[in-house]
């Protein structure tokens, strides 16, 4: 019998209102799937390729670490009037990339880039778009690609 699927969610709290909203859509999706999670907290999307990395790391190190199948960026990044926008999508999305390639996990990129908090609003909402059950869903698919090539 194989194990539950166990999520590392990864929320960045910059705007609260729509992680809160993704976080709803991302919990409901693995609830259908009967896969459980842990959840940890950063300041904004930046930090959060960082924190799943410190997770991977743990593991690797000390055996009584979490044991991840699975990992679920998710946070907000909405255009203002710097290139400071330009520099946390690209570098976050970059990071996470990195892991996901240098460690072959699963891993989800959740952090919505948008150019106001209306489309956040829209994309994060359960009622709209749902995009945080998106984001659950292709972490699960590629869970589940691992343990077909006997990973995890």
């Amino acid at each position: 019998m194989t194990r539950p699927v166990h999520i590392m969610i990864v929320e960045a709290r910059f705007y609260a209102h729509i992680s809160d909203a993704l976080l709803q859509g991302v919990v409901a999706a693995l609830e259908r799937q009967d896969a459980t999670y842990d959840r940890y907290e950063v300041s904004g999307a930046f930090e959060i390729p960082g924190a799943i990395r410190i997770a991977i790391e743990a593991r690797r190190l000390e055996k009584d670490a979490p044991l991840y199948d699975g990992y679920i960026a998710l946070g907000c990044v909405i255009r203002g009037e710097t290139t400071h926008y330009e520099t946390i999508c690209a570098e976050s999305a970059r990071g996470l990339m990195d892991i996901a390639l240098e460690h072959g996990v699963a891993l989800a990129n959740g952090i919505l880039t948008v150019e106001n908090e209306a489309q956040a609003i829209a994309r994060a909402s359960i009622r709209d778009k749902n995009k945080g059950g998106e984001f659950a869903q292709a972490c699960l698919g590629m869970v589940h690609l691992r343990r077909k090539f006997g990973i995890g």
